[in-house]
């Protein structure tokens, strides 16, 4: 593929994907706007917020499944699809119901799109370019979510917030006309089935985990229980399905089992400092709010940033270098975290805040190339459907850690056992010469 037309091809995934994070941090500052506008209580309404976590985090791996079978391209231009009519109706939906069920569509769309472009990138970018490809992906997503409160809160100041869905119109369009006119054509296999009962009890088992993170009142015997059988089930109906949903046996691939456990011990270390810092630096330390709000934006902007820088060191010294690289970064600054209590200078506070951003972004993306080049070239749908999940059940553990700890000091020591757990998995990454990635490949027929 000429580099224009590859430069392109990027550009119109990245335009299209990059809304994804956008809106999932962008709503938060528009509930009290959307709660007086749509006569609602802010507790019923943050279910805009809780509905598009619960739809993203299902239907990711079903949708590279879909892709896997049906074609990423078609799978990724119906996902944007679906996401530009959504953003069309959160503005016309007339109550809290309607842009429940439009936010819902949304993220479909969303997840849909998102492993689906990384199938696609898989096919499209040289084997050795994967690694700042990545980086450059993970970059745009880091900063849709670092900067989606701050687009959120300068657009309904200025028109309400219905605007912040009228910000998707253009862009959403515009990665879809591209994506139509540049993407690969992909050979579908429409004659394999989809694993219609898998689908349902992933969706089922991963809807309750993620109430049980979110929502401790649903948390009890019964729900458990629901939970527990659930996995039971599904492990079952996988091993016996000619077409899995998940083939667990991806997972007796060294790298791509040390990929997907990187990114749930590094996004769980990522999100319990999202999580728990504005709360330990406001109730504890009692830094004003834009204080605080500047501090994270650090954070978030230092990941992007080093996101982009990591995919760069991936291609030239390894990812298995890369990512032990990010886990020592991490538990250094975990084990910083400790010191804000006696030391809280502004000073020492910022660079915390940066050296957490520098390790939680600059392995990201070497894991998600592990993940994709583990597999075969099918597969890549499926691969990165499953990577994401991962990504999301780390988050999901950061909640539920950050919502039994009490006492945070105790949340660090666990952090950076976390990280320290990373080491070792990083050493199933290893590629420095690049003979484990053929031998992967060569394993799964890729």
């Amino acid at each position: 593929m000429a580099k224009s037309r590859q430069g392109l091809l990027l550009f119109a995934i990245l335009t299209g994907t990059f809304l994804v994070p956008v809106n999932s941090t962008m709503i938060a500052v528009g509930l009290p706007s959307i709660a007086e506008s749509l006569n609602s209580d802010l507790i019923h309404t943050s279910w805009v917020v809780t509905i598009y976590l619960i739809v993203m985090t299902t239907f990711q791996p079903i949708a590279g499944k879909l892709g896997d079978l049906y074609g990423n391209r078609q799978t990724f231009l119906l996902g944007m699809l679906l996401f530009l009519i959504a953003s069309v109706g959160c503005i016309a939906a007339g109550g809290l119901l309607g842009l429940s069920v439009f936010r819902a569509l949304q993220a479909l769309g969303g997840a849909l799109a998102s492993p689906n472009a990384s199938a696609i990138l898989r096919f499209a970018i040289p084997k050795e370019q994967m690694g700042r490809t990545f980086g450059l992906f993970g970059l745009s997503m880091g900063l849709g979510a670092a900067i989606g409160p701050l687009i959120g809160a300068f657009l309904i100041s200025l028109w309400g917030w219905t605007s912040i869905f009228w910000i998707n119109i253009p862009f959403a369009s515009l990665s879809f006309v591209l994506s139509w006119l540049v993407l690969p054509k992909s050979e579908s296999r429409p004659a394999s089935a989809v694993d219609v009962p898998g689908s349902v009890l992933l969706a089922l088992g991963l809807v309750t985990l993620i109430l049980l993170s979110t929502h401790a009142e649903y948390a009890n015997v019964w729900t458990v229980g629901l939970l527990l059988l659930v996995i039971l089930l599904f492990v079952l109906q996988e091993g016996r399905c000619k077409e899995p949903l998940i083939q667990f046996a991806l997972f007796k691939k060294r790298m791509f089992t040390s990929a997907n456990v990187s990114i749930l011990l590094a996004n769980a270390i990522m999100y319990s400092t999202i999580l728990v810092m504005p709360i330990l630096l406001q109730r504890d330390l009692h830094l004003p709010i834009k204080t605080i709000g500047w501090l994270m934006f650090a954070f978030s902007l230092c990941m992007s940033l080093c996101s982009w820088l990591g995919g760069y060191m991936s291609d030239r010294i390894g990812k298995d270098k890369t990512v032990l690289l990010s886990f020592v970064i991490s538990g250094l600054a975990a084990a910083s975290y400790l010191g804000i209590y006696p030391y809280h200078s502004l000073l020492y506070l910022c660079l915390v805040f940066i050296l957490g951003g520098v390790g939680s972004g600059i392995g990201t993306a070497a894991m998600q190339t592990a993940s994709l080049q583990a597999v075969a070239k099918e597969l890549a749908g499926s691969a990165s459907g499953i990577f994401l999940t991962f990504r999301y059940i780390g988050g999901m553990i950061a909640s539920v850690l950050v919502s039994l700890l009490v006492d945070y000091r105790l949340l660090f020591t666990m952090l950076i056992g976390f990280a320290i757990l990373g080491i070792p998995v990083s050493l199933g990454l290893l590629d420095s010469t690049g003979h484990q990635v053929r031998r992967e490949r060569q394993d799964t027929g890729g």
